[in-house]
């Protein structure tokens, strides 16, 4: 499939989406010590239904058809962690989920790799995912379907190193049981095409070398990785780990946004006891905890929606909760802090060859902390599910976040007139991405009002930091000697160009809101300035040590965890869904034994 790339307006809204055949039958075999994994059709999943059939707005639903009443979990969020979380803990306790967003299954713009960015585009309240622009200027989104963020990225799979797993603390030889878990069920070895083996083959011309071949494994150098696109370019997500799940002892409501985690500040450590949450109606439920002991909420909204909730209930920064008047439930001036993003820049090269589609299969890891890597042929296909009004419509909650400013009506139009004139220009080529590991520079996040729909208003600080910046520069010069190597000209078929031409492409491409210096592209730094976007790998605001203790307790409070990417401090390997759904699945059976010892079968 060929796809001739517009406009700028067009690279912004691929930008923009660059983030990221179903099981057949549903059968429940228990087998003694070990777990069964069961299969599943996507319209028998007995255990999903809408947050509207809750029983009641003081009870659990499984007092409705003979189960428990409370729950022994209730998990906010169904997403990269939450999904397998509670697929493990269902094999021994009652499970509630209790997912914003709906079913992954029969969204197009989700299960087929050729909408993948239409998916990030649409910016709709019944998109799979809800955009946000961070006060950097950056154009960013979140998940909002079960599945989470591995309903919308660009499908790459590769583990974190040994490193990164030394640093969290984490048992290795669980980490390597957690990781084929998942694998077995979701993860392939991809079809290289001809522009990713053009990247490989100059990668390794210009020094990122041993070549790795195809592995999981985050090792320096250039290697093929794994993707959740199967062969026929469907989407696996993290949603069908719950195949692994009881269905007795799970239930996933869809479209059930909690608006706060119910305490009890009566003793002398406030106590979770539930939640409170809005159903698609707007009608409000509360989900309660079981007694038992051992009993927890467990978070897992990700890295914006996380600290968020703490907030809203009550945990956070006093001024802030004070300013919005929220109760305070305990004082944590860490929440929200130590926020990171994983900055990106890309190069546009042009070809004169056709451009097939593809998304991450190759990836040079240097010794240096960059990674390049690289994808093409993103076009809008007649099956896809279209957008209810454009990115940059005044009409959408994008610019929620922006200051007032900058996003008045008529700021909004001016840049689309200022764009208006470039429809026509015509790019057949594709882009280069070098993505910085490990960024020094960090940032923030706070609410904007008590709203949970809302976005808060997020902070990364992009190449604050001195040393993020030189690291960018290198990375910048990496990636020009890839695109005018030898191997990639013989792919491309296009004369050898001036490195400062293609730069200067990117910087009028306008894929983001921050001022640029359009006349200053022999500035490596200035350009990494100009036109850094994301890779949706931010992480943090609910760290260890600072938010919660390393088994992922929140800090003064009994019975509530935070299981998910806000607890990182850096980015897991070059892309990092695969060691979180992993931490799901590893903690998860961690939790198991803790309680259960060798009669958890995990």
């Amino acid at each position: 499939m060929f796809w001739f790339l517009q406009s700028p307006m067009a690279l912004k809204l691929f930008l923009f989406a660059l983030l990221i055949s179903l099981p057949t039958s549903l059968s429940s075999t228990a087998s003694k010590g070990k777990e069964q994994k069961l299969k599943f059709n996507p319209y028998r999943y007995t255990f999903i239904d809408k947050a509207s059939t809750f029983a009641s707005s003081s009870s659990s639903s499984f007092s409705s058809n003979g189960r428990d009443s409370t729950y022994d979990y209730i998990v906010i969020g169904g997403g990269t962690a939450g999904c397998p979380l509670a697929a493990t803990l269902s094999r021994n306790f009652s499970v509630l989920v209790l997912e914003r967003g709906g079913v992954p299954f029969t969204n197009a713009n989700v299960s087929f790799l050729r909408n993948f960015h239409i998916g990030l585009a649409d910016t709709s309240a019944s998109s799979a995912s809800q955009a946000f622009v961070s006060t950097d200027g950056v154009y960013n989104a979140r998940a909002r379907v079960l599945g989470g963020g591995s309903c919308i990225n660009a499908g790459f799979y590769s583990r974190a190193d040994a490193a990164f797993v030394k640093r969290a603390g984490w048992d290795p030889k669980l980490v390597n049981e957690s990781y084929p878990w998942v694998e077995r069920e979701i993860v392939h070895q991809p079809k290289l095409t001809l522009w990713q083996k053009a990247l490989r083959d100059s990668l390794l011309e210009v020094g990122v070398r041993p070549f790795n071949g195809f592995t999981y494994d985050h090792v320096s150098g250039t290697k093929i990785g794994g993707t959740i696109f199967d062969r026929f370019g469907r989407r696996h997500t993290a949603a069908e780990l719950l195949a692994y799940a009881n269905p007795q002892k799970l239930r996933v409501l869809i479209y059930a946004i909690v608006q706060k985690i119910v305490f009890d500040t009566s003793g002398t450590r406030p106590r979770v006891t539930g939640v409170i949450f809005k159903d698609e109606n707007g009608n409000q439920h509360q989900a309660l905890l079981s007694n038992r002991k051992g009993s927890e909420v467990i978070l897992s909204s990700g890295a914006i929606g996380s600290p968020q909730m703490l907030m809203l209930s009550g945990i956070g920064p006093k001024k802030e909760l004070q300013r919005l008047k929220i109760t305070l439930v305990l004082e944590n001036e860490h929440v929200g802090k130590g926020m990171a993003d994983n900055p990106m820049n890309t190069i546009l090269v042009p070809s004169k060859q056709p451009i097939e589609q593809s998304l991450i299969q190759t990836v040079g890891i240097t010794k240096m902390g960059v990674y390049v890597e690289a994808s093409t042929g993103f076009g809008q296909s007649p099956e896809s599910i279209h957008t209810h009004y454009g990115v940059m419509s005044d009409k959408n909650e994008l610019f929620s976040t922006i200051p007032a400013k900058q996003r008045r009506p008529e700021a909004t139009q001016a840049y689309i007139r200022r764009n208006k004139y470039q429809l026509h220009e015509a790019f057949n080529g594709s882009f280069i991405l070098e993505k910085l590991a490990y960024p020094i520079s960090r940032g923030h996040l706070s609410l904007l009002n008590t709203n949970v729909d809302d976005n808060p208003s997020v902070t990364f600080n992009y190449f604050k930091h001195p040393v993020d910046l030189q690291r960018c520069v290198e990375a910048i010069r990496l990636v020009s000697k890839v695109v005018t190597s030898k191997r990639f000209l013989n792919y491309t078929q296009c004369d050898k160009q001036n490195v400062h031409e293609m730069l200067s492409l990117s910087v009028k491409a306008n894929i983001n809101l921050r001022p640029k210096q359009v006349n200053d592209t022999k500035s490596m730094a200035q350009f990494c300035k100009d036109t850094v976007v994301t890779i949706w790998h931010y992480h943090g605001g609910c760290l260890v040590g600072k938010v919660v203790s390393p088994d992922r307790k929140v800090l003064g409070v009994n019975r509530l965890r935070v299981i998910d990417g806000s607890t990182f401090d850096e980015s897991p390997g070059t892309n990092p869904q695969a060691t979180v759904m992993m931490m799901g699945r590893y903690m998860g059976v961690k939790i198991l034994r803790k309680r259960l010892g060798n009669k958890a079968g995990v």
